[in-house]
């Protein structure tokens, strides 16, 4: 074995830019984040030469003259100072390693000045070598990283064709951009702007820049906060009818982006029964949280999480987008302090006060009955002779839902036997006469202890297999709580005794078949499946001829679902066709 020898600087700097510096974006997101950590407003990203050139220019704070040299060592950072500041991380840099990383694998030139001095320092670097000179400049920061993996051939054979790569770099700048919508970003490719924002600190308008105004108009507002826990959920998610066939979430944590388990978990289980499987929302979401509760130290590349409360943090995410995708919008109360002075009483009678109600992390059902009401101020006569000012504070979330009853719809009649037509201001609407009661009838058996049974005096008996046999044995209460009850008559044959009403005139060999088809397994989601094959059943079928009392009443149910987008099987209830699209078929737009 040969003797122990200390490695170079620059081997050692290259060794550790393996876990720091994957492929380009991994350049471009150290020094993206270290111009957002700078304080910066504006930040430029150029790419080119296959993406092995790269330049980020900004405005923000710049490199103290004195602390230049030391910047481009490893473990420098100004972000933390002790032990205890690393379980209290408030940046995105902090490990001190990434400008050491880059400088041992590419020639880079520093070009940075404060706002204290009139000049500045251009810093060139290449083998971990850093020479500085004295050079006037604006106040910022440029970096441009020149011949990236230029001694390190092997890396470069790793890398992929330049468009794959740029791709890399555009997810990652449009990631950036949305949870920093104060800051303008430019991000070019060989000189041509590929994406600009405008920094104007308006989430749903970067979101617009960053993708289209299409994704904008279909997106939900996400606000929940719990100030005893000091958890904020903010941002936008898409309404179940509009999906994407990528699941490629926008989450982060403190405003960093982050790949976590948890909060897709929560995202995924929110959505569950209202969209198709293979499709995902839109989602833009901020999680904030105290620092101490969240460890952003476990990889080299900070996406990876852990919680100091796990079930904690899934349920109130979960909540948010729940309340969310039923139209509930939280709305902070102005912060209000009052004096109650106490009088002598006439009689010793004492008035009860009104409860106080405080929302869970997991809602409830209803949710209706989480809200936290206002505290009513305490009556004017007291049970005890005695005069004491009490402070009270007033502040509470209200989460009402502005669902007014909806209007008449202006029904124009059925298409097919299938679809009823609405008259709509802004254009023609087409809704599903069977997913839309479909959904309605889902949620009012949801939100129902009891549903109505229907006694069969003459029911067919069902062939089913030894372990379905099994299955619907150690079931019996679930089937029981929507209104079924099952004879197992052997480890071969069942009978419905009951069913619901819903289903009184549908055949039970066809509900019971849908219901075990579709379980695929999942025997955790019998109840569900349950739910869902109760629903489909009962619903008007597609084919079937209503008159203009039945369509109105069948869309007005509709139109009070707390989730009128899809069906619990995730399929679009309705379609809207623009007045303006129809007119501009027709060349009556002039």
């Amino acid at each position: 074995m040969a003797r122990i020898e200390q490695l170079s600087k620059n081997l050692i700097n290259q060794i550790a830019a393996g876990e720091v510096i994957e492929r380009p974006v991994s350049v471009v997101k150290e020094l993206v984040e270290n111009a957002i950590d700078a304080g910066s407003t504006k930040i430029s990203i150029e790419i080119s030469n296959e993406c092995r050139n790269i330049r980020v220019a900004d405005n923000g704070s710049g490199i103290h003259p004195d602390d230049i040299m030391l910047a481009f060592s490893k473990h420098a950072t100004s972000k933390i100072k002790t032990t205890d500041d690393l379980y209290a991380i408030e940046t995105l840099g902090f490990r001190g390693e990434a400008l050491s990383s880059i400088i041992s694998i590419a020639k880079v030139t520093c070009t940075t000045r404060t706002k204290d001095y009139d000049y500045g320092f251009k810093v060139e670097c290449a083998n971990s070598e850093v020479n500085k000179t004295q050079i006037g400049c604006a106040v910022g920061t440029i970096m441009n990283v020149q011949d990236l993996f230029y001694n390190i051939p092997a890396r470069l054979k790793f890398l992929r064709n330049s468009k794959t790569e740029f791709s890399y770099i555009q997810e990652l700048i449009q990631s950036l951009a949305l949870i920093n919508s104060n800051i303008a970003f430019e991000l070019k490719n060989n000189e041509k702007i590929v994406l600009k924002t405008n920094g104007l600190g308006n989430l749903l308008n970067t979101i617009k820049e960053v993708y289209t105004k299409d994704t904008a108009s279909h997106l939900k507002e996400v606000l929940k906060t719990d100030e005893l826990s000091g958890l904020k959920i903010s941002g936008y998610v898409s309404t179940p009818d509009y999906t994407r066939s990528s699941k490629k979430y926008n989450i982060y944590i403190n405003s960093r982006t982050v790949k976590c388990p948890i909060f897709q978990k929560a995202i995924d289980t929110a959505y569950k029964n209202l969209i198709a499987k293979g499709k995902y929302p839109f989602v833009v979401l901020n999680l904030e949280l105290p620092p101490t509760d969240v460890d952003v130290n476990v990889h080299p590349t900070k996406k990876e999480v852990r919680y100091k409360n796990t079930n904690q943090v899934f349920s109130f995410i979960y909540a948010g987008i729940d309340m969310a995708l039923s139209n509930y919008t939280e709305r902070p109360i102005t912060e209000t302090i009052s004096v109650v002075e106490f009088k002598p009483s006439e009689n010793k009678s004492q008035e009860v006060l009104e409860d106080i109600y405080v929302s869970d992390l997991k809602p409830t059902k209803p949710i209706q009955e989480t809200f936290l009401k206002p505290v009513r101020e305490i009556p004017s006569k007291p049970t005890q002779n005695y005069h004491q000012p009490v402070i009270q504070q007033n502040k509470f979330i209200d989460t009402t839902i502005d669902k007014e009853e909806p209007e008449t719809d202006r029904i124009i009649g059925q298409y097919k036997k299938t679809y009823i037509l609405i008259e709509k201001d802004e254009g023609l609407e087409i809704v599903d006469q069977h997913i839309a009661e479909e959904r309605y009838i889902y949620e009012k058996l949801k939100s129902q202890n009891e549903v109505a049974s229907q006694i069969l005096f003459l029911s067919d008996v069902i062939e089913v297999s030894p372990t379905e046999a099994q299955l619907l044995r150690d079931n019996k209460d679930k089937f029981e709580h929507f209104g079924f009850e099952i004879e197992v008559l052997s480890d071969k044959e069942v009978t419905f005794k009951k069913v619901p009403q819903l289903l009184s005139k549908v055949n039970t060999k066809e509900i019971l078949a849908d219901i075990l088809e579709n379980l695929d397994g999942d025997i955790a989601g019998l109840e569900e499946h349950i739910l869902i094959t109760t629903s489909c059943k009962a619903a008007v079928k597609a084919g079937k001829e209503l008159s203009l009392f039945q369509m109105q009443e069948l869309i007005k149910k509709w139109r009070k679902c707390e989730k009128p987008y899809t069906c619990p099987h995730g399929r679009p209830i309705s379609k809207l066709i623009p007045h303006k699209e129809l007119a501009g078929f027709f060349q009556r737009n002039k």
